[in-house]
């Protein structure tokens, strides 16, 4: 056996080596999260301000249409939503953010680039992205554990608005699977704006450009079916919906099912491109980086 072959390390002894990563992280977020229950109960508040704004919204079409607004209110409908389902999409887009929301991530890359921190990652046998991808599920982890109670609050006091009843078996897996398809994307997208620091010192304004264009784009505004017909057909086309609308869309049965199998292989497919341009990203970064000093 080679030397190099000799030296490398087994699948094994790699799996070993993120499992302690994985629980490091995991132990030390479960630890300063004690009060982090009641932060979550707080920020379902502004569904409150939603309840009561489109409330008014769906009452005003009553009044322009047949004068009923409780009828408008339960049967009427915008960009195919009605006003329980107004709602509930709120409720969920609040799920598949906690999954794709990703604070931090592409500032803390792009600082560990240009203050040095980088150089640990190159000279250790851990992976960058691989470690900082265990931090996050560790994270998401720790947050899903504490914030159950809090979630499964809010949703039992805004049973009401699910008015279609529980999904079936195969709009539950693939909710799921856009959920964690949705973390993956957020985390490669951000991840990949973050290594634009090896070529600039300073990401923070793409990252606000970002931020601003995911936020409203990613549906978490307001249902993307809102949108023009000549504006919504390019919006669905982007990888932003699938961070906020689309799982909301799959649990309400918003997606036809003979439609979900072909938009779980496009957000498959954006995935899949965010992975390798991550990945390629850092390995061409990688090869220009300059690190001195120890």
């Amino acid at each position: 056996m080679s030397g190099s072959a000799a030296s490398r390390p087994s699948v094994m002894h790699r799996l070993q080596t993120w499992w302690v990563i994985l629980r490091i992280a995991l132990e030390e977020r479960l630890v300063y999260r004690g009060d982090f229950a009641l932060g979550t109960l707080m920020r379902f508040l502004p569904i409150v301000t939603q309840i009561f704004l489109w409330s008014a919204i769906f009452s005003s079409i009553g009044s322009a249409g047949d004068g009923d607004a409780e009828l408008s209110e339960s049967g009427a409908s915008v960009g195919g939503f009605r006003f329980p389902d107004m709602v509930a999409y709120y409720l969920m887009t609040m799920i598949a953010r906690a999954f794709s929301s990703m604070p931090g991530l592409a500032s803390g890359i792009a600082l560990q680039i240009r203050d040095g921190e980088i150089k640990r990652y190159l000279v250790q046998p851990v992976d960058l992205t691989g470690f900082l991808l265990l931090q996050r599920i560790a994270h998401k982890l720790a947050y899903y554990t504490v914030a159950i109670l809090p979630f499964a609050l809010v949703f039992f006091l805004c049973r009401g608005y699910f008015v279609d009843g529980w999904p079936s078996a195969t709009v539950i897996l693939a909710f799921v699977a856009s959920l964690v398809m949705g973390f993956l994307i957020g985390f490669f997208l951000e991840a990949a704006i973050g290594m634009i620091g090896f070529w600039f010192l300073e990401v923070s304004s793409l990252l606000f450009i970002y931020m601003l264009f995911s936020f409203f784009l990613s549906g978490h505004m307001f249902p993307l079916t809102l949108l023009p017909d000549d504006i919504e057909w390019f919006v669905q086309c982007l990888p932003f919906k699938y961070l906020a609308y689309f799982p909301a869309a799959v649990f309400l049965g918003k997606i036809p099912e003979d439609e979900l199998a072909g938009e779980m292989a496009l957000e498959a497919g954006w995935m899949v491109f965010f992975i390798i341009l991550c990945r390629w990203m850092y390995a061409r970064g990688v090869r220009r980086y300059s690190g001195f000093g120890g």
